[in-house]
């Protein structure tokens, strides 16, 4: 098996980064100036994509511009997202359309913009890692990996490694009997034409991306003639909450305050502000009231929107192809069967630790549930120093975990480790509020 050439020509990388999503995307941009520290990202897709199945035409970030890959850590880089605007000739129309909050398509295409001018030297697609191990004579990692196009066999080494795998799609317990390929709403717009051709359709799950959905297809249900159902067990749908002092709560100070709880008292606040990053933005919630609203007025819609309503299990017919959900009222206890041509399954992502990481386990922190333990500097290794991760902390960091607007910060975090120094000052005492407790009451 070859050994990858390092960019330097040293013996290893100092770091390698598992992973190309927008987290490490951004450690990357950040990176490439410093000429004290080689950072290579591996991916193992072809080229970049950002939730290609949901990048819907009018669907919107729910963060404003400013959380692009690098602002807020360096306002001055070349790869913010200001700059690309520039450089594509659109930087006048997105100032006259007075929205902080990008397409979702537009920052797909900032992020490929980005990967185009860090090229290969720092970024490496078409290689999928399919093993790390540690090497104790060098003190190194060894990244073992495969192209999949090519079947070619590569050894990288790393003095430190950074996790930015991302998280695979949650599927319910409900569905666990049949095969789920291509159900969840990661893969809705390549299955859309057969979703609008098909008599009826359901939508599983409560948050932006379920709405997104059930309001696209909901505009074409007079064309298509379908019926259209909407089912979350949450008692509502609940928008996302986006106060200021709310807002507050994604910062560096709040993270402080999250970390440093005990273990129960994280898990109870998380189960607490669901609304704070799985809501649905305000307005789409309005525009779908006003569609239905619309399209009731011309006459009956087929559509229903059942809250507080669990799918308990699931089974697939095998000659028609029609789904019989099983349903839960859950505030009525009452249980009936629907039966659909399609589902969709809104029902979100959960971070689960990479295979490839077992012949390392033993060198990385665990705690009783199976999950990585990240120290307040990102790193899950036991020496706090050398494996950092990337959206794999929300159970010690908090909701946070996932936001764009954090991941500047987070990548300022971590390269004040692995370089010793601060290359772009990681920012304290940024909110008005006080989120411990005063050492001195009035």
């Amino acid at each position: 098996m070859p050994e990858a050439p390092t960019a330097h020509g040293a013996d290893a990388h100092d770091v390698l980064a598992v992973g190309l999503g927008p987290f490490n995307l951004g450690l990357a941009c950040l990176s490439e100036p410093l000429s004290d520290l080689d950072v290579v990202v591996l991916e193992q897709e072809p080229e970049f994509t950002w939730h290609g199945g949901m990048l819907l035409d009018e669907a919107t970030l729910q963060t404003p511009f400013l959380a692009d890959l690098v602002t807020l850590a360096d306002p001055t880089s070349p790869y913010s997202f200001l700059n690309y605007l520039k450089a594509s000739n659109r930087l006048y129309p997105f100032y006259i359309r007075e929205s902080f909050f990008p397409l979702r398509s537009e920052f797909n295409d900032y992020c490929r913009w980005a990967t185009e001018r860090l090229g290969n030297q720092h970024l490496h697609f078409d290689t999928r890692v399919t093993a790390i191990r540690h090497d104790p004579g060098t003190d190194h990692y060894l990244v073992q990996a495969i192209r999949p196009t090519t079947g070619e066999e590569l050894t990288y080494r790393a003095r430190r490694l950074v996790l930015g795998t991302g998280t695979p799609p949650h599927l319910p317990d409900a569905f666990s009997e049949i095969d789920t390929a291509g159900l969840h709403s990661s893969h809705y717009l390549s299955r859309r034409e057969q979703l609008v051709a098909s008599s009826s359709i359901t939508v599983v799950g409560s948050g932006q991306s379920a709405a997104e959905i059930y309001y696209d297809l909901l505009r074409d249900i007079d064309r298509h003639d379908y019926a259209l159902t909407w089912v979350t067990r949450s008692p509502r749908f609940f928008p996302l909450e986006y106060t200021k002092l709310t807002l507050e709560l994604t910062s560096p100070d709040y993270t402080d305050h999250f970390h440093a709880l005990p273990a129960a008292t994280r898990e109870a606040l998380l189960r607490q502000q669901n609304p704070l990053y799985k809501g649905i933005d305000s307005s789409l919630i309005n525009e779908i009231y006003e569609l239905l609203y619309t399209k009731s007025h011309r006459g009956h819609c087929p559509t229903r929107l059942l809250p507080a309503t669990a799918v308990t299990g699931a089974h697939r017919d095998p000659d028609s192809g029609t789904f019989e959900l099983q349903l839960h009222h859950t505030e009525q206890d009452v249980r009936h069967t629907h039966t659909t041509a399609e589902v969709v399954l809104a029902t979100g992502y959960s971070y689960r630790p990479p295979d490839f990481l077992s012949p390392i386990a033993e060198r990385l922190r665990w705690d009783g549930e199976g999950r990585l333990v990240a120290a307040r500097n990102y790193s899950v290794d036991q020496r706090g120093s050398e494996v950092f991760v990337q959206n794999a902390e929300l159970h010690t960091h908090g909701f946070v975990t996932p936001d764009l607007g954090m991941a500047a910060y987070r990548n300022s975090s971590i390269l004040r480790e692995l370089t010793g120094r601060e290359p772009y000052p990681v920012e304290s005492t940024t909110t008005f509020q006080t989120f411990t407790a005063p050492m001195e009451l009035p």
